[in-house]
């Protein structure tokens, strides 16, 4: 007579970590959202180049993704966006003034991708309002 199997782990629903609960439903990703990290050396951004995906996670939670997707999907998404930004910026360093890069270069850049342009101008739009909002309520607060 056999014994019965354990169950195995289903390979295609990530598991908590040891030790922890699992996440209820609907709950972002471990760390979306969460601001506490300490800087490495020579880091502008915090976390020195390849950040181990927390940024990456969270935006493919948030366009719909698994709640803990793949990291290797998480890796390869990763790798395409740090190679398109690396291209993007030595592209536009070439092009306007050596060695620098500004919004108009990135702009110029996109102009023929109509969605990609789109979003930018959308994007700058939204920044200059929220700097003339920021303008008026620090002269309303503060009377400058």
């Amino acid at each position: 007579m056999m014994q019965p199997q354990p169950a195995k782990a289903d390979s295609t629903v990530p598991s908590a970590a040891p030790g922890t609960a699992p996440a209820p439903p609907g709950a972002a990703p471990a760390g979306c959202g969460q601001r506490k990290r300490k800087r490495r050396p020579g880091s502008r951004c915090g976390h020195g180049g390849r950040g181990g995906g927390r940024a990456v996670r969270c935006m493919m939670y948030g366009f719909g993704d698994d709640q803990n997707p793949y990291t290797e999907s998480v890796d390869i998404l990763e790798d395409l966006v740090i190679e398109f930004i690396t291209e993007m910026t030595h592209k536009a360093m070439s092009i306007g003034r050596q060695g620098r890069v500004q919004v108009e270069d990135i702009v110029f850049l996109i102009r023929k991708d109509p969605r990609k342009f789109a979003r930018v101008k959308d994007l700058l739009t939204m920044n200059e309002e929220l700097k003339r909002a920021r303008k008026a309520f620090d002269e309303a607060n503060y009377g400058s």
